[in-house]
């Protein structure tokens, strides 16, 4: 009889991720960004959910599935946007994706990476400023028949 393996549960491991690095609530990331020029900020949602959306205004796009690759100086990917000298806060539509992602940053070099705990939708429900991302969209959804 074959023995199923066990399966870690994602949120276990967005708990984990949450442990080991820095969680900012809205305000203090809209604190940061006024106080500061040095922070880049990187939106890591698909294409879709940026026309959908919109964004926080001045945010990097860095979709999570090319992230490592994005990230990584080795990489035919690579970004010139990421430097591990440099601050990083990412954010998803609710914080889990960001948690890993930065965790994944900081482990592969990165020491100074955040993440917006309540990801877009809570920086939408706390009334920060939002940027509409359509007239540069690349998604454009279709009309349904």
């Amino acid at each position: 009889m074959s023995r199923i393996p066990q399966v870690k549960k994602a949120w276990d491991m967005v708990d984990n991720a949450k442990r080991e690095i820095e969680n900012l609530s809205p305000q203090q990331l809209s604190d940061e960004m006024a106080s500061s020029d040095d922070t880049t900020i990187v939106d890591i949602r698909d294409s879709r959910e940026l026309y959908l959306k919109g964004k926080i205004p001045g945010a990097a796009s860095a979709p999570r599935g090319m992230l490592e690759f994005w990230i990584d100086p080795q990489s035919e990917y690579y970004r010139e946007l990421f430097d591990p000298l440099k601050r990083y806060v990412l954010y998803c539509a609710g914080g889990g994706r960001s948690a890993l992602a930065a965790k994944t940053m900081k482990d592969m070099g990165y020491p100074n990476v955040a993440h917006l705990e309540p990801g877009f939708a809570g920086w939408e429900a706390a009334g920060q400023p939002i940027e509409d991302t359509k007239a540069s969209a690349k998604w454009i959804p279709r009309e349904s028949a």
